[in-house]
C-alpha cells in the first residue's frame, strides 16, 4: 500500500505541473477573448527545449550549469512532504515544514547564484529584487505555519494540512492562511501581479529577467521546476480549503486535483483583472500576507488560551 502511494503522489507530482501553467494561460486568454495555448503546451516547450544545445558565456562558472538543476531537485524535494493527492505524502516528519520553506529557499539562491555568475547588471537587479521580496516573505509563511500548528496541536505539515476547523475561530484563522498562502503562492511561483512573464520590460521583470541566460535543457529544467512549485504552492492551498484533506481514497485526489485547477484560474484570474502594480508598491502586497499570518497567529494564540 506504500508503495502505490508513493507511485502515485510521484506521477502527480511530474504530470500535474505541465497543466496548471496552461489553465492559468488558457484562463488569461479567455478574459482577452482568445482562445489561448493548448492546456499541455508547457509540455511541448519542455520536449522542445530538452532537444536543443544549451550555450553558456565564457565568463560563466560551473555555478551557472548546476543551478537549473539544484532548482528542479529542490522543486521535487519540497513536493515530497506536501499531500500532492490530499492524502498520504510520500514523507513526513516532526517540524518538515522548516525543512520544507528552506528546501525552496535553496533552489532560489541557486537561481540568484547562477544570475550572479554571468556577470550582468541586467540579472544582478533581477536577483537583488528576488533578495528583497523573498526576505519579506519568509515570516508570512511561517506565522501561517505557526498558526496551524498551534491550533491542531500537530507539528508535521501533513498533519497540520489534514486538520479541519470546527467553525468559530479556527475557520476564521483557515480563511486568513488561505489568502496568506495565496500570496506566497503567487510571489514563489513569479506569478505577482507586478511580475508578467508573458512580456519582457524591464521595470516588471523579476524572476524572468535571472533565467535569461539559461538555454536548451537548463532552461527546461527551469521551468519544469517553477511549475512544480506552483503545483505545490497550489496543493498547500487546496490542502486547507479540501474537507477531505488528509483521508485517503479516490474521492479526496479528485476533489484536491480540481481544486487545484481552481485555484490555478483564480491567479489566472487575478492576473487578467488587476493592474499591475508598481515594483515600490510589491513589499505593501507581500506584507498582506505577512498581516494575514500575523493576525491568524494571534487569533489562534488567543484562543488557545483562552481555553485553558
Amino acid at each position: 500500500m506504500a508503495a502505490i502511494t508513493t507511485l502515485t503522489n510521484l506521477v502527480a507530482l511530474l504530470v500535474t505541473p505541465l497543466l496548471l501553467p496552461g489553465v492559468i494561460n488558457r484562463t488569461k486568454s479567455l478574459w482577452s477573448g482568445r482562445k489561448g495555448p493548448p492546456l499541455f503546451q508547457l509540455a511541448f516547450d519542455l520536449r522542445r527545449l530538452s532537444l536543443k544545445r544549451p550555450v553558456y558565456s565564457t565568463s560563466t562558472s560551473p555555478i551557472f550549469r548546476l543551478a537549473p538543476y539544484v532548482f528542479l531537485v529542490a522543486a521535487l524535494a519540497s513536493g515530497a512532504i506536501v499531500p500532492v493527492l490530499g492524502g498520504q505524502p510520500i514523507g513526513s516528519f516532526s517540524f518538515d515544514f522548516v525543512w520544507f520553506f528552506y528546501v525552496w529557499a535553496l533552489g532560489r539562491v541557486a537561481v540568484m547564484l547562477a544570475a550572479l555568475d554571468v556577470g550582468s547588471s541586467f540579472e544582478g537587479m533581477g536577483a537583488a529584487r528576488e533578495a528583497l521580496f523573498s526576505s519579506i516573505l519568509e515570516p508570512a509563511s511561517f506565522l501561517v505555519i505557526g498558526a496551524l500548528s498551534f491550533l491542531s496541536g500537530q507539528r508535521s505539515l501533513y498533519a497540520i494540512l489534514g486538520a479541519h476547523p470546527a467553525g468559530g475561530a479556527p475557520f476564521v484563522v483557515y480563511l486568513l492562511a488561505i489568502a496568506a498562502l495565496l500570496v506566497v503562492v503567487q510571489v514563489e511561483a513569479a506569478r505577482m501581479p507586478v511580475d508578467d512573464p508573458s512580456t519582457h520590460l524591464e521595470l516588471t521583470m523579476v524572476h524572468e529577467v535571472m533565467v535569461l541566460d539559461h538555454s536548451g535543457p537548463d532552461l527546461a529544467a527551469i521551468q519544469l521546476g517553477a511549475a512544480i512549485k506552483l503545483f505545490v504552492g497550489c496543493s498547500l492551498v487546496a490542502s486547507l480549503a479540501s474537507p477531505w484533506a488528509g483521508r485517503p481514497g479516490l474521492l479526496t485526489s479528485v476533489v484536491h486535483l480540481g481544486l487545484c485547477l481552481v485555484i490555478a484560474a483564480v491567479i489566472g484570474t487575478i492576473e487578467s483583472v488587476s493592474a499591475r502594480l508598481k515594483l515600490r508598491t510589491v513589499p505593501q502586497y507581500i506584507a498582506i500576507a505577512v498581516a494575514c499570518g500575523g493576525v491568524a497567529l494571534l487569533a489562534t494564540i488567543w484562543r488557545t488560551g483562552a481555553t485553558r
